[in-house]
């Protein structure tokens, strides 16, 4: 592999040359954003690439007059390179342990004391791309979402046997869904360090939950809706709640924990269902004031005789890319009315998005439509989003994926 000798200031050669790392140079005026630390490279700004790199290369980011500004993972994609360091150091288990010890540290500044699950690595929120990291009572369970992070968690499993010490029980990595499709399909899920049975049981603000990190949907539970969880807590008292795309019954837990006179869960996934009677014997045992149904929620909220004072309506990502953007904001619509239909005066709508590219303000105006045909006044109580163990890098705005409005319907 040939690369072209660069010179800095002091006329000492480049480093990648020395480590005999790939390199992109840069269209003129297109380094602004790698400056900002954004840590993405769009193909449209490169002007040439030194070297033959592989998807999952290392590869180091210089301007159009040879200067370094980053390294990160190469891709052959619309994203060519997604950055981990804007400091031309050597990448080795070192370095990944000291990421990761950053994220740790964020954690414990956090005070994650009454939980034994929470998220330790949120991609480019903790500089760490495509890597996300969930912690469910000393199991660590991994997603790697690009195939050069794939490619280095036998050091990410290292450097966190290290940090974690005699406390981690076990390292899953769960990634074969989200690498790219060709990747993918070579990869198989499955334990990097030790093992667990499954489910296993973990605390949340006191709640119990049993977490499936192997079958379950994402790495197991979804620990971005903690505190909206909590909030929901507090509107739940004596009231009938309905937890709508419920997946293992966090909302309905918490509104049962709290008081509520009945909850009802709505999954159109059985295993979800039984996820959520799981959980609801785990912390009340037998009780009549829960139900559940396996049913698709359109369905349910338009042919339900029932009227709700607290309705959570938490779907899936309607739209997972651009292309499928207006289908998602008018489903978003759709469900909303119904929603909005289904409450008793002065009720409560907690509704979500978790679509990326359904941003905050087109969400607002898609439930100013909802609510404009339900024909309901309706007043904004809260505006939510995911936890600070989801950071959110500033200079990422995509990084913040879960939106949410606490609205009450007069």
């Amino acid at each position: 592999m040939a690369f072209s000798v660069f010179y800095s200031i002091n006329q000492s050669p480049s480093y990648s040359i020395i480590l005999n790392i790939p390199q992109i140079i840069l269209k003129s005026g297109r380094e602004v954003a790698v400056k900002r630390f954004h840590p993405w490279v769009f193909s449209g700004a490169v002007a040439q690439t030194i070297g033959s790199p592989a998807d999952g290369d290392i590869i180091e980011v210089y301007d159009s007059k040879k200067v370094y500004l980053a390294t990160g993972h190469y891709f052959d994609g619309s994203i060519v390179v997604k950055i981990f360091s804007h400091q031309q150091v050597e990448i080795n288990v070192s370095f990944w342990q000291q990421k990761l010890q950053n994220a740790y540290e964020l954690r414990q500044k956090l005070g994650l004391i009454n939980t034994t699950c929470y998220r330790l690595v949120h991609g480019e929120g903790d500089g760490l791309p495509s890597l996300i990291i969930d912690v469910y009572d000393g199991v660590a369970v991994i997603q790697a979402h690009s195939v050069g992070m794939y490619r280095v968690l036998a050091d990410v499993a290292e450097a966190l046997k290290n940090i974690f010490g005699d406390t981690l029980k076990a390292i899953y990595q769960k990634s074969a869904d989200t690498l790219p499709d060709q990747f993918g399909k070579t990869v198989q899920n499955g334990y990097l360090f030790g093992q667990c049975t499954v489910p296993h049981a973990v605390t949340e603000n006191s709640n119990s939950f049993m977490i499936d990190w192997e079958t379950g949907q994402k790495t197991g539970f979804f620990i971005d809706q903690r505190d909206n969880r909590a909030l929901l807590g507090r509107y739940s008292k004596n009231k009938k709640v309905l937890n709508a795309f419920c997946y293992s019954g966090g909302f309905s837990v918490y509104a049962l924990a709290a008081g509520a006179a009945e909850v009802h869960s709505v999954d159109v996934s059985k295993k979800a269902i039984e996820l959520t009677n799981q959980n609801i014997a785990a912390n009340f045992g037998t009780i009549t004031n829960h139900q559940s149904y396996a049913e698709d929620v359109m369905p349910f909220l338009k042919n339900t005789t029932n009227d709700y004072n607290v309705i959570v309506l938490d779907p899936p990502a309607f739209a997972k890319n651009i292309s499928a953007k207006h289908r998602a904001v008018q489903g978003y619509k759709r469900l909303n009315i119904e929603g909005i239909k289904r409450l008793k005066p002065n009720g409560i709508l907690f509704t979500f998005s978790c679509s990326q590219v359904i941003d905050r303000e087109l969400f607002y105006n898609t439930i100013v439509s909802a609510a404009i045909e339900a024909g309901r006044s309706v007043r904004v109580l809260h505006q939510i989003t995911q936890p600070a163990d989801h950071p959110v890098s500033l200079f990422h705005p995509e990084g913040s994926y879960l939106k949410g409005l606490v609205l009450e319907v007069e």
